[in-house]
């Protein structure tokens, strides 16, 4: 055999035909020398570019099988996999091939003269994704159950998995619940019940009567919030920190009776805290966790405004006339006032029902000793 015989020559004769567009001659060249050749030393992809070039698909897509069986994150084969299985209707696959793909040029780069092919495979992906999403939402058209409506968007990707990130304690085991229903709580309605005559009080207390929300004490650093100091997120306290502010609560008596029916934690130095929380038009307040996830936090819209939402998680929501919103702070969470007018709630926590009072007793116990640590050895 001369050397101009050998399947190695065959090979190297079929890639300069490839690159001078001779694609017959290349595939001629390239199948002589994949039968001869060792699976693994045989340029697969080359031979799948000349087979593709004269339109035999199945041919070129049997090659790019073999290069994935040597390697199978390779992402040029794997683009072209995905091209070859979109083009047969098969778009279950190429998805699959495509991400595939992604994923690994996301960690190893794009190859070189490829970004067209990466490119069109991230809009084909675009694209299969809201076909998927359209087709589910046919099939499964209504009575659907608020947990399986969450199942469904987790599936099509308009949810997300969210998960309680408290920033000081974690108690394990709750539920990763995003929003309760009112009904779930007896004693909601009762404070309801007063909600005419907190508005009335509510009337009658001025812009100036409220502080900003977000302050900074000289004993610790300023907290890193463009709302430091903002009176647009706005408080009117009636518990703050665990103790009544009379001289609020005087003005209010409807407002503090209306709080004593919620099953509020009572922690010296720490809890509860009540209060008017006023959101004036333009703030944002930006996406943050609070420090427990023992307790839920409570909404009853005192004076509901347009273009107001609450986002916990991936759930958004809107305030609405007598509809507390009830919401676990502790996984992430943000406010916004994109509208024209101004909305303001009563604040206020209650623990997590599912905490039992044993628990309950020594979290609280738990929280009072933080705050009564001086930092001493």
């Amino acid at each position: 055999m001369t050397t101009a015989d050998t399947p190695e020559h065959l090979m190297a004769e079929g890639l300069v035909a490839l690159r001078a567009r001779d694609p017959a001659r290349a595939a001629t060249l390239l199948r002589e020398a994949s039968c001869a050749l060792a699976a693994e030393r045989m340029a697969w992809p080359a031979l799948a570019q000349a087979e593709l070039a004269l339109g035999n698909h199945a041919a070129a897509e049997a090659a790019l099988d073999q290069q994935l069986a040597i390697s199978a994150r390779d992402v040029g084969a794997l683009l072209a996999k995905g091209q070859l299985r979109h083009n047969a209707g098969d778009d279950r696959a190429a998805v699959s091939f495509y991400t595939t793909a992604l994923a690994q040029a996301a960690v190893s780069g794009v190859p070189r003269g490829l970004e067209g092919m990466a490119a069109a495979a991230r809009g084909f992906i675009g694209k299969a994704e809201g076909a998927f999403r359209r087709h589910l939402d046919a099939i499964m058209v209504g009575g659907l159950s608020p947990t399986m409506e969450e199942a469904l968007g987790l599936l099509k990707g308009t949810r997300q998995i969210d998960l309680q990130q408290p920033s000081l304690l974690y108690y394990p085991g709750l539920p990763q619940r995003r929003f309760y229903a009112p009904a779930e709580f007896g004693w909601m309605q009762a404070v309801l019940d007063w909600l005419p005559e907190m508005q009335a009080e509510l009337a009658a207390v001025t812009a100036e009567d409220f502080a900003p929300y977000v302050t900074a004490s000289v004993e610790r650093p300023a907290p890193n919030n463009p709302l430091l100091g903002d009176p647009s997120w706005g408080a009117f306290y009636f518990w703050k920190d665990g103790a009544p502010v009379e001289a609020n609560a005087a003005r209010c008596p409807a407002t503090m009776s209306a709080l004593a029916h919620a099953p509020m934690p009572m922690i010296p130095g720490r809890a509860p805290n009540a209060l008017w929380s006023r959101l004036r038009p333009g703030t944002h307040i930006a996406p943050h966790t609070g420090m427990l996830n023992t307790r839920l936090i409570c909404h009853v819209p005192i004076r509901t405004a347009p273009h107001c939402t609450l986002r916990v998680g991936s759930e958004t929501r809107t305030w609405e006339p007598g509809v507390p919103l009830i919401f676990d702070d502790s996984m992430e969470h943000e406010a916004r006032n994109a509208g024209l007018e101004t909305r303001t709630v009563l604040l206020f926590e209650i623990w997590r029902p599912e905490v039992p009072e044993a628990d309950r007793a020594a979290i609280a116990r738990l929280l009072e000793g933080i705050a009564g640590y001086d930092g001493a050895a």
